[in-house]
């Protein structure tokens, strides 16, 4: 928002994939409606907490905003941590098809080894691109290669790769892992001041057809709280799962986006705001 009223002339895109759903508010940390009043937002409330929300239907709302805004000769200032769904934007990503009967056969069979051999025996090469403990991205790589008859690693080098993009500016801005924690924590306890549980509730009472969407279901605090509600996890354990999880998940959005070489990082010891003059002068000297 700083950012965005020093350089006057911007729109915000918000890459997030959970600010999506209406009636997500407080555990989703939406700008206020005073803030959207000042400055237009884009790709906020678009969904139903009932519905799938997918990284291709995220990218074509992105795209077409960012032309829309372009179009009234503004900029899109894109901000937001969810990585996958920034690459898809910057760099034409296109994630391949999703098969749930075939990950649901893979999901029920308990040996990562051999489902790592299974995928090294039909791609080699995505097998090579991955530990082989990792259990989630061998059962995609193998739900891919069964489900659509071609090698996952034919679909390019998918998040791995970081062409040069001229069209964008990327900055990050970072502050110690235990300031991070703390400035976590803290919101966490807000959120809940402000009636975060009450929000779940009422999404888990009133989204129709089918309550919250699988995804929906994922987000961050919203898993916990359900879990609270729907099978009696005590109140305070849910709690500190939630921030929990979202430390890890901080951790993981680091690591994520430090291997894009193309971000120029702006840093600070516990005051994000320290950095915004040094952010905009390279910018505009760029």
């Amino acid at each position: 928002m700083e950012i965005a009223r020093r350089l006057g002339d911007v729109e915000i895109v918000t890459v997030d994939s959970m600010q999506v759903y209406r009636g997500m508010d407080i555990g989703t940390a939406k700008p206020t409606p005073q803030e959207q009043d000042e400055i237009p937002h884009h790709l906020i409330d678009i969904a139903d907490p009932s519905e799938d929300w997918t990284i291709t239907r995220w990218a074509e709302h992105a795209r077409e905003a960012i032309s829309r805004i372009e179009g009234r000769g503004n900029r899109a200032l894109v901000v937001g941590g969810t990585g996958l769904y920034f690459q898809a934007l910057v760099d034409g990503l296109q994630p391949p098809a999703r098969y749930p009967e075939i990950r649901a056969q893979l999901e029920s069979d308990p040996d990562t080894a051999a489902m790592y051999e299974r995928l090294s025996a039909v791609d080699q090469r995505a097998a090579s691109r991955m530990e082989p403990t990792n259990r989630r991205r061998v059962i995609r790589a193998l739900e891919v290669t069964l489900g659509s008859g071609r090698s996952f690693s034919s679909y390019g080098p998918g998040v791995a790769s970081f062409p040069p993009a001229p069209a964008w500016r990327m900055a990050g801005v970072w502050v110690p892992r235990p300031v991070t924690a703390e400035r976590i924590s803290r919101r966490f306890d807000a959120m809940m001041q402000n009636g975060l549980l009450e929000e779940v509730q009422h999404l888990r009472n009133t989204s129709p057809p089918n309550g919250l969407s699988r995804t929906a279901r994922q987000a961050l605090g919203y898993r916990e709280l359900l879990d609270h509600l729907d099978n009696g996890i005590p109140l305070p354990q849910a709690v500190e799962e939630a921030k929990r999880r979202t430390r890890t998940f901080a951790r993981r959005q680091r690591v994520w986006w430090r291997r894009d070489p193309r971000i120029i990082w702006f840093g600070s010891a516990d005051n994000p705001f320290a950095v915004t003059d040094a952010l905009l002068g390279q910018w505009r000297s760029s």
